[in-house]
């Protein structure tokens, strides 16, 4: 073979191996992380375009906060869009009738897609891979597990193709686009809500504050008057009260839009609603709101799909009364020894048991649960404490979808401004336990937790017994509009000691004050009625104690000094009669007798009445 032929061979075996090494990177490991957001019963719908065959696809799936609990299949990309609703349907439907968990979720996901995990990753973590059977495309879903459908919470995805490091929950991303979100198909981040509210004349302005925004989320506004007056502009303002977008009504209506994309993700975005032209105008108005769904511009979409504006967090609160430690009239005040119950549901306090091999957590103080969850939690205050609060125990449990329970035993005084004595011994005392949230009711707001509101069987407190009780909620005016839990009971005194020890021995007292006016000898009747009188002011004396001071009078006041002005006056006039005596008028002094024989009682009688009635 000459030159030229062994050039040609060499120029032909170059074009050949050129094109086998340009191929060789199709066999490359390619990984890809992604990550996103689960609300209950939602999914993350990918598409996998031009999967080859022969191609293993690994894919792993963390849930990074909350609860979420995530579940992860491969199907064909011409399965039918309803199909994850169908597989959710029918797992649900088995579990209620009875049948096996264990048994109903390998069954129907088999049946429904190509490959699937639950638990295989680490903890409740998402792990499978799939070899490609053919070329072409396929659908990735995320998604609750089917066995725990409520759980929510962002994920971490890591998908990759032949690169079996990602089995491992840690595989480092090599830049490629392998899985391609559908928005349109898994409806995440779209969600429309309704309010409809007022504003009066004495207001300028409303607000309401969005859920954390995620970068690329479009929000979306609609304001339209329903009645009054009004005319109102929409302002989109940061964190920092910096507007971020703005909507007026155009052409004389009173319809306002908003649109804005966000770029970069935020939290506690606020939209103020604002009076324009005439700050005296009033009236109701209609607010749709919505995140990634446009059709809330035209004022006619429908609610639904993940919250907009932040919403207060509801706290169920309870008090149960173990003992009333004593009631100081005086002071107007109380003791009591009592436990505190609150309830509420926080998506920041969730998380997923796998976390710490936990069905929940336990702490037990508040810098303890401040430490591991942050700051953010009910605090309140004893609106009428007057002495500290002795805490015995206090223990907050939180459970995976972040309902936590709040419990508190304590004892403590407490002010009684309510205290009415004018009809004392037989009054009806009212006795309050008031709660008051340090936060303003945008935050939290306080419903009575009826289970946990109860009277302890043994209060300890002899001299009074609870009628009635009661709890209920209201707004205060603190440094905002804030939340109040009163917790209210009725309490009447026993009358056992007050009829013994004081009714009966006054009876007695002007029992004895009447007797000597069967007697003729004045003398005697007047020494008689003086020994009564100060019989009647060392009792007074000794009961003393047991009165309270107050700067008004009550109906046992009114008894003892209508009791002590008779008693008085009958020694005066038993005197009297004496000194006529000694004049030799004694037909005088029997006459008069003889008819105050009659009126003494009557004028017992008569106080009596004017008593009651006054009081």
């Amino acid at each position: 073979m000459n030159s030229r032929g062994l050039l040609l061979l060499f120029v032909l075996g170059i074009s050949l191996i050129i094109p086998l090494g340009l191929c060789a990177p199709s066999g490359t490991p390619a990984v890809q992380e992604l990550n996103g957001s689960l609300e209950p019963e939602q999914a993350a719908i990918y598409l996998l375009p031009d999967l080859q065959k022969d191609q293993t696809v690994y894919v792993y799936v963390k849930g990074e906060s909350g609860n979420l609990d995530p579940y992860a299949a491969i199907a064909s990309s011409d399965t039918p869009q309803g199909l994850r609703r169908r597989f959710e349907a029918e797992v649900a439907q088995a579990i209620k009738e009875g049948r096996d968990p264990l048994q109903v979720i390998p069954a129907f996901s088999d049946r429904y897609f190509l490959a699937w995990d639950d638990d295989s990753g680490e903890g409740y973590d998402a792990a499978f891979q799939y070899t490609v059977p053919d070329t072409g495309d396929y659908i990735l879903i995320v998604t609750n597990s089917p066995a725990k459908s409520e759980t929510f919470g962002d994920y971490r995805l890591f998908v990759g193709i032949d690169a079996p490091e990602v089995m491992g929950g840690n595989a480092e991303p090599t830049g490629a686009r392998i899985a391609v979100l559908n928005r349109e198909a898994s409806q995440i981040r779209v969600g429309v809500q309704e309010v409809r509210a007022n504003l009066t004349t004495d207001q300028e302005s409303w607000r309401y504050f969005l859920q954390p925004v995620e970068e690329g989320d479009t929000f979306y506004a609609y304001i339209e008057t329903t009645s009054g007056d009004l005319i109102c502009a929409l302002v989109l303002a940061d964190y920092g009260d910096k507007p971020l977008a703005a909507g007026v009504p155009t052409n004389q209506t009173r319809i306002a839009r908003l649109q804005y994309k966000a770029d970069e993700q935020s939290s506690n975005d606020r939209l103020n609603i604002q009076k324009i032209s005439n700050m005296n105008s009033s009236g109701e108005y209609r607010l749709l709101v919505g995140f990634n769904a446009p059709e809330v511009l035209s004022g006619s979409a429908e609610p639904g799909g993940i919250p907009v504006l932040q919403e207060p967090i509801v706290v169920k609160v309870g008090f149960e009364l173990d003992q009333i430690t004593g009631v100081d009239q005086r002071s107007e005040n109380y003791g009591i020894v009592g436990n505190i119950w609150m309830e509420w549901t926080d998506p920041e306090l969730a998380f997923s048991p796998d976390e710490c091999n936990c069905s929940y957590k336990l702490y037990r103080s508040i810098d303890e649960f401040v430490g591991a969850e942050g700051t953010r939690w009910p605090e309140f205050t004893l609106f009428n404490q007057q002495e500290r609060r002795w805490t015995q125990n206090l223990l907050i449990l939180v459970t995976p979808d972040g309902t936590a329970t709040y419990f508190e035993r304590f004892w403590v005084t407490l002010q009684a401004p309510d205290f009415n004595f004018r009809d004392y011994p037989f009054d009806e005392q009212q006795f309050y336990v008031r709660i008051d949230s340090l936060y303003p009711e945008t935050n939290y707001v306080y419903t009575p937790w009826e289970e946990r509101t109860v009277i302890g069987s043994q209060l300890g407190e002899e001299e009074w017994y609870i009628t009635e009780y009661n709890a209920t909620t209201e707004s205060v005016t603190l440094t905002n509009v804030n939340s109040r839990y009163s917790f209210g009971f009725l309490a009447q005194r026993h009358l056992e000691y007050y009829i013994l020890r004081i009714l009966i021995p006054i009876a007695i007292i002007i029992l004895l004050t009447y007797i000597p006016f069967l007697l003729r000898d004045y003398g005697k009747r007047a020494d008689i009625a003086a020994a009564n009188l100060l019989l009647f002011i060392a009792f007074n004396f000794t009961i003393a104690n047991d009165l309270p001071r107050l700067g008004y009078l009550t109906l046992l006041d009114s008894v003892l000094v209508t009791t002590f002005v008779i008693s008085g006056l009958t020694v005066v006039y038993n005197l009297y009669l004496k000194w006529l005596a000694t004049k030799e008028q004694m037909e005088i002094a029997e006459h008069i007798d003889r008819i105050m024989i009659w009126l003494y009682p009557l004028a017992y009688l008569l106080a009596i009445g004017v008593i009651l009635l006054v009081f």
